[in-house]
C-alpha cells in the first residue's frame, strides 16, 4: 500500500475511534470501560467511576482541578496539548489539590498502584507538581505537557519500573522530570527495577532530568536545552548508593539560564550533565554543547562530590562528543577512586588529559 494512502487510512480511523468514544455514554456497560469527559464536567468524576482496566477518555477544553486516580491498570487519556488540566477553586476537596499537585497517581507502601497510563494531555499551572506519583509500578507518562507548574513537571516518588517518554515539560520551577526515592526525607537508594526517561523534550526549567538516590534506571535520546542545568544524577551518604544507572545518546545544550543558590546547592547556570555522590553510572554517546557558567557545577559533564556525602566512584564517562562548554568540556571536580574518562570528543577539560 503506498505510504501516503496508508497515513490517510490511518488519520481516517483515528478520527472515528474519537468520534465513536465521543457519542458513547459517559459509563459505558462493556468491561473495560471508556469513560468520556466532555468540557464542562468532571474528570474526577470519571475517575472515580472507573473500574481497573478501564479507560477514561477527555475531549479537548480546559478542566479546573485537580484528579486524584487510586484504580490499578487506569487510562487516562486526553487528545493531546488542547486538553488541559488547570488549577480549580481554592478549598478544593481531594487530597491532590490540597497538596497543591495537577494529577496526582498514589499507592500505599504495602501495595503500589500498577499500570496506570497517562497520555496526550496538558498540566498547566499548578502550585506544585504537574504530575506527582508515589508507590507506582509500571506507571507510563507519555505525549504529556507540563508547563509552568510551580515544582516539578512531571514528579515520581518510591516507585519502580516507570516510563517518561515523548513528554514535553517547559518553564516548571524545579525540574521537567524529577525521579527519586523520596522526594522530602533521606533514605537509601531504590532499585527501579529498569525505569527509563526517553525521548523527552526539556526547556526552560531549573534542571531537565534530576535522578536522585536512585538505581537501575536510563536517562536516553532527550533533548535538554535552556534550563540552568541539563541532567542532575545525585547520591549522598545513604546506604545502598546510588548508582548503577545509564545516561546516553541525549542532547544537551545552552542550559545557561541562572537559578539562584537554594538549600540544597550553590547557584546553577552553564551545568550540561552533573554527577554527584554515584557509583557505577555510565555517561555515553551524549551530544553535550555551549553550556557555560561559573557555577562550581558548571561546564559540559561534571563531576562534582557531594555535599552531604563521598565522592562518586567507578563512574564511565565514555564516547561523548562535548564542544564549547565552559569553563570546561569534561570536568572532574570529584577526585574519587575508579572514575574513568575515554574516547571523548572535546577541547577542554579538569584536569587536562580527559579529553
Amino acid at each position: 500500500m503506498p505510504v501516503r494512502r496508508a497515513r490517510r487510512l490511518v488519520g481516517a480511523t483515528a478520527g472515528l475511534l474519537l468520534a465513536l468514544a465521543a457519542a458513547a455514554p459517559a459509563h459505558a456497560a462493556t468491561f473495560p470501560a471508556v469513560h468520556v469527559v466532555h468540557p464542562g464536567e468532571s474528570i474526577q468524576r470519571a475517575v472515580d467511576a472507573a473500574r481497573p482496566g478501564d479507560t477514561v477518555l477527555v475531549l479537548p477544553g480546559r478542566y479546573q482541578g485537580s484528579v486524584q486516580i487510586g484504580t490499578q491498570g487506569l487510562k487516562l487519556r486526553g487528545t493531546g496539548p488542547q486538553t488541559v488540566l488547570t488549577p480549580g477553586p481554592a478549598g478544593s476537596a481531594n487530597a491532590c489539590a490540597q497538596a497543591g499537585h495537577g494529577l496526582c497517581v498514589t499507592g500505599t507502601a504495602g501495595q503500589r498502584l500498577t499500570d496506570v497510563r497517562i497520555e496526550s494531555l496538558a498540566v498547566s499551572g499548578f502550585p506544585k507538581n504537574g504530575i506527582s506519583a508515589s508507590e507506582t509500578d509500571r506507571l507510563t507518562v507519555r505525549g504529556v505537557l507540563a508547563e509552568e507548574n510551580g515544582e516539578e513537571g512531571i514528579s515520581q516518588e518510591k516507585s519502580i519500573r516507570g516510563r517518561f517518554e515523548d513528554n514535553d515539560s517547559r518553564r516548571n520551577g524545579e525540574a521537567g522530570i524529577f525521579l527519586a526515592n523520596i522526594a522530602y526525607g533521606e533514605g537509601g537508594a531504590i532499585d527501579t527495577q529498569g525505569a527509563v526517561i526517553s525521548g523527552n523534550r526539556l526547556t526552560g526549567n531549573r534542571m531537565g532530568v534530576v535522578v536522585r538516590r536512585l538505581r537501575d534506571l536510563t536517562v536516553e535520546r532527550n533533548t535538554i536545552t535552556g534550563n540552568c542545568g541539563g541532567v542532575f544524577v545525585v547520591g549522598d551518604e545513604n546506604r545502598p548508593r546510588a548508582g548503577a544507572l545509564t545516561v546516553r545518546h541525549n542532547r544537551v545544550d545552552r542550559n545557561n539560564k541562572y537559578c539562584p543558590t537554594n538549600d540544597r546547592l550553590p547557584f546553577i547556570q552553564g551545568s550540561g550533565i552533573v554527577l554527584t555522590g554515584v557509583e557505577d553510572t555510565v555517561v555515553t554517546r551524549n551530544e553535550v554543547d555551549g553550556n557555560v557558567g561559573a557555577s562550581p557545577l558548571s561546564g559540559g559533564i561534571v563531576l562534582f562530590r557531594s555535599y552531604v556525602g563521598g565522592p562518586s566512584t567507578g563512574n564511565s564517562i565514555a564516547d561523548n562528543h562535548a564542544a564549547d562548554n565552559g569553563p570546561a568540556d569534561l570536568a572532574d571536580r570529584d577526585g574519587g577512586a575508579g572514575n574513568t574518562f575515554t574516547g571523548n570528543t572535546c577541547r577542554t577539560s579538569e584536569p587536562a588529559g580527559r579529553c
